[in-house]
């Protein structure tokens, strides 16, 4: 199982904070492209972490039982 956790806007367009998925072994890129698919979320800029590491969207990590993806929002600070 892979957990997906949403973050600012994105909570908002998948009306929900996270969800479980159960699959493992599957590409980043192909989970993103479920992800697109079923909540059209292209029109938001969102950075991807694995396991709470930071990782190019395009990246194809396999992912793994037990895996956290979280969509981030870009961050606005001071």
């Amino acid at each position: 199982m892979i957990v997906i956790k949403y973050f600012g806007a994105l909570v908002e367009r998948t009306r929900c904070r996270g969800e479980k998925i159960d699959f493992s072994d599957l590409p980043l890129s192909k989970l993103l492209i479920e992800l697109e698919m079923k909540y059209q979320l292209g029109q938001f800029p969102f950075s991807v972490a694995v396991n709470q590491k930071i990782i190019d969207k395009v990246n194809n990590q396999i992912l793994k039982n037990n895996d956290i993806v979280a969509l981030l929002p870009p961050f606005v600070g001071t």
